[in-house]
């Protein structure tokens, strides 16, 4: 589904709202009518309410936009002023200017893809204090589970178990789109060092840049490229270990089974 972008626009005048598309509009069957009543009613709107827009944008502009004909045999009427219709002119340039700049950003939004899509995603609530967007890079079947590899970006890949019924339930395919989702507490923090051998099968390594202490655990967030942050947590008395220090360079290492997967409708 492609994202379509709208908006209106108005004037102001000492804050307070002059013109919009109804008020301008209101003016051009006055125009069109010489009669106030006659406008209201072809827009579907009392007569109080016409006169009574009449009446703020005459107040708040300099001069005049409509005038009031003297009564005669047929009760007189209402003209357009040579200024209301400038300012009607002027309305409808800076409208046609405006729907040019909303199809030029609509235009450049169309280069971010599935916008719809996107903002779906950003909206997902989970439990889960980790989640990225990935795209899938391999299925390796099993006989009863099946090994997905997930590109989440800023070269980093993580590998998920899942049972081999699921991977068909959820449709994952090569290629297919998928949610990253594993908690704090599944993550286990290491010192980056190339030579460390662990059974945990995901490696992501990053930088510390935040880290909050509590009664019990504390939280550390790494920054894991592209500006993605996962999320680790530990007890309090880690903290003290130097190399988790804001700024060193950390290793979150997670088990295959802990990794989560979903997909969108």
């Amino acid at each position: 589904m492609k994202a379509h972008v709208d908006g209106r626009f108005w004037f102001n005048v000492s804050e307070k709202g002059f013109l919009g598309a109804g008020r301008i509009e209101l003016l051009e069957r006055i125009g069109q009518t010489g009669s106030i009543s006659a406008a209201a009613r072809s827009m579907g709107m009392s007569y109080k309410a016409a006169w009574d827009a009449v009446e703020a944008m005459n107040n708040l502009a300099d001069r005049p936009l409509v005038t009031r004909k003297a009564g005669g045999r047929r009760g007189g009427g209402t003209d357009i002023t040579e200024f209301g219709q400038r300012v009607i002119d002027h309305y409808r340039a800076a409208d046609e200017a405006y729907r040019r700049f909303m199809a030029q950003l609509e235009d450049r939004l169309s280069d971010l893809g599935d916008v719809v899509g996107f903002m779906r995603k950003m909206s997902m609530r989970t439990t889960a204090a980790n989640h990225f967007h990935g795209r899938i890079t391999a299925i390796r079947a099993g006989a009863v589970n099946d090994q997905v590899c997930v590109d989440i970006g800023g070269g980093q890949e993580v590998v998920a178990i899942v049972p081999h019924e699921a991977v068909s339930d959820l449709g994952l395919v090569r290629g297919g789109e998928v949610q990253v989702l594993f908690d704090a507490s599944s993550v286990i923090l290491a010192e980056d060092n190339p030579a460390l051998k662990c059974t945990a099968r995901n490696r992501l390594c990053g930088t510390v840049i935040e880290t909050h202490d509590g009664a019990v655990n504390a939280e550390v967030k790494l920054r894991i490229g592209e500006g993605r942050v996962l999320t680790a947590m530990v007890t309090s008395e880690s903290l003290a270990v130097p190399w988790l220090a804001t700024g060193s360079r950390v290793c979150a290492l997670i088990k295959a089974p802990h990794i989560m997967l979903a997909v969108g409708e």
